[in-house]
This record gives C-alpha cells, sequence and structure tokens, in this order.
C-alpha cells in the first residue's frame, strides 16, 4: 500500500508564505516525478509545480517567480514554498507521486488527500 500524507496548509494574509509537504509511505519506490496541483471551488483540478528524478521543474505561469518545487529522495518527500501569496491561490493543494509500488513493474500516480491554503486580502 502507498500513503501519501500532506502538510503545510492553512490561513495567511496576501502578501505571505506556507511550505507544504508531501511525505511518501508504505511500499511505493522508484518514484520518478513528482508535483502539486489545486483545486478552487467550481474549478478544475491543475497543475501548480512538478519536479522529475533529474531535478527539472515545470511551473505553471501564474506561481512563475513566486513558488519552488523541490524533493528530498532519502525521504520520500516533495515541498512546495509558496512565497508572496495571492487570494486567487486559495485552493485545495494535492500531491501527487509517479512510482512503482509494490511487486509491479509498471508506475502508476498516487494522490494525497488535499491540504487546505486560504490567503486573505
Amino acid at each position: 500500500q502507498v500513503q501519501l500524507v500532506e502538510s503545510g496548509g492553512g490561513l495567511v494574509q496576501a502578501g505571505g508564505s506556507l511550505r507544504l509537504s508531501c511525505a511518501a509511505s508504505g511500499s511505493i519506490r522508484n518514484i520518478n516525478a513528482m508535483g502539486w496541483y489545486r483545486q478552487a471551488p467550481g474549478k478544475q483540478r491543475d497543475l501548480v509545480a512538478a519536479i522529475t528524478s533529474g531535478g527539472s521543474t515545470n511551473y505553471a505561469d501564474s506561481v512563475k517567480g513566486r513558488f519552488t518545487i523541490s524533493r528530498d529522495n532519502r525521504e520520500n518527500t516533495v515541498y512546495l514554498q509558496m512565497n508572496n501569496l495571492k487570494p486567487e491561490d486559495t485552493a485545495v493543494y494535492y500531491c501527487l507521486v509517479n512510482g512503482v509500488a509494490g511487486f509491479s513493474y509498471y508506475a502508476n500516480d498516487y494522490w494525497g488527500k488535499g491540504t487546505l491554503v486560504t490567503v486573505s486580502s
């Protein structure tokens, strides 16, 4: 089994910062890409940032220059440092991990349950 535990969400004023973390545990191994998605009420779930096993990163245009994604392969953890937060960043943030688990030969996507980020004006 695979478990993803997210933390770091909360309430912050515009211009403030938060740091999200997502730790993968269980049978997962050979983790490939890791990333963060977000979903606001009435909106689709969209990519915020992703990072490959080689360290290449990809960001949504709306967060470039403000957010930084990183990973710790020893701890199987992905982070999202969010600076200069804006009210439009308010959403539930979901962790995604792509990797091989159990006795499977192929990689699969695993999702966290989400953590709420609320940015006030």
